[in-house]
């Protein structure tokens, strides 16, 4: 995130003398991205992070590929995912290519008995259903339906749930998640023109500090596998960070929708990007002011991307039969476009109350068997007449 943040306590010069009250030092930690390169954060903490007692499994968790290569249109039920118990066994993934993978869950639990990284990985957790708090080493985040949370790869977490009623639309991005370059200046400042500010994200705001020594389970997750470390120290014991590397959420209902007298076309609803794929947010909006105005979209072929829309609330008015927690796929190579009679009913109509989040990949997807458990096998030929 292109936003300085700092929480707890810092010296006031970097890789200098930091002394507990004790008189001991704390342990500086330097978390970047991208080598030295790219946003990074210093952080300080009670015990050296290096301290591993035992690697006590490994075990593959890449999913299975029912379709390496694929052409056809499906609709995904995605409320027929079943609720499980444990955080990352819940998460099914049912699309992916060599820079992301598209995930749902229906997790029942929090997190009590282990930690969990992502090495792979920055991830984009859509919180369809559900309430909580994200906890991680480097503060805390309350999370609620609508919310975005952005956990950038490496950041050490466990989260906690309200109730057993929750619902997950996960991106993991092999490549860095930002916010679109084209809302920003060369500083980073969100432009006005940009469709959200920084008012909008919103950052940890509570630092639990552990200064504990014991067994510490991490599930660590590298190139599809996890392992699972045993460390000697408590992971969240931090005392103080500063940077630019850090967890934040963003409310989908904070995206304030870009109209026209004529059909926009998507990239004005994007959210986020990394140079693999985009994130649109679709929010309720005013329609196409123009008297002559089609507000249904036209007709597409999206030769360069496949397109996936995740579809969280109201009535997507270019659809026929989605509800909510559906997905639709519409790949690379053909063209897509609204269902028959749907650019008919959307003549005259002033505003839409539609909510939904899209990534459009630039490599293909492949379609994975926990997909298939779900697929709607004829939605191909849902535009025929």
């Amino acid at each position: 995130m292109p936003l300085y943040h700092t929480l707890g306590k810092i010296p006031p010069k970097r890789h200098t003398i930091f002394k507990k009250p004790n008189g001991d030092l704390y342990y500086e930690q330097l978390f970047g991205t991208i080598g030295f390169d790219g946003m990074s954060t210093n952080s300080y903490h009670e015990q050296r992070p290096t301290q591993v007692k035992e690697i006590r499994k490994q075990y593959n968790i890449a999913p299975k590929i029912s379709k390496a290569n694929n052409i056809q249109s499906y609709r995904l039920r995605g409320f027929q995912v079943n609720p499980e118990n444990d955080f990352l066994e819940s998460r099914k993934i049912v699309l992916t290519n060599s820079d992301c993978h598209i995930v749902l869950a229906a997790p029942k639990k929090s997190t009590t008995d282990y930690f969990y990284k992502n090495t792979d990985s920055d991830e984009m957790i859509f919180i369809h259903k559900g309430s909580g708090k994200l906890r991680t080493m480097l503060g805390n985040i309350d999370f609620k339906y609508g919310d975005y949370l952005i956990v950038p790869r490496g950041i050490i977490y466990k989260i906690d749930f309200d109730t057993e009623d929750n619902r997950l639309f996960i991106v993991e991005s092999h490549r860095p998640i930002y916010t679109p370059k084209r809302y920003r200046n060369w500083f980073g400042q969100l432009l006005e023109h940009s469709p959200f500010c920084e008012r909008d994200i919103r950052r940890p705001n509570e630092l639990e500090t552990y200064n504990e020594k014991g067994e510490f389970v991490i599930k660590v997750k590298k190139k599809d596998e996890i392992f699972e470390m045993v460390y000697a120290t408590h992971p969240f014991d931090v005392i103080g960070y500063d940077g630019y590397n850090y967890p934040y959420a963003f409310s989908i209902h904070d995206f304030e929708p870009i109209t026209g007298r004529i059909h926009q076309p998507p990239p004005v609803h994007q959210t986020f990007e990394t140079d693999a794929f985009v994130v649109c947010s679709f929010v309720p909006r005013l329609y196409d002011y123009h008297p002559d105005a089609i507000p249904a979209p036209y007709n597409h072929s999206n030769i360069d991307s496949d397109e996936v829309l995740y579809y969280v609330d109201g009535d997507f008015m270019s659809r026929n039969d989605i509800e909510a927690g559906h997905i639709s796929l519409h790949p690379a190579g053909i063209p897509h476009g609204p269902h028959p009679g749907a650019v008919e009913r959307s003549i005259g109509k002033k505003d839409t109350q539609e909510l939904a989040v899209m990534v459009d990949t630039f490599k293909p997807l492949m379609v994975t068997e926990e997909a298939m458990k779900i697929a709607d096998d004829k939605y191909y030929q849902s535009w025929l007449e």
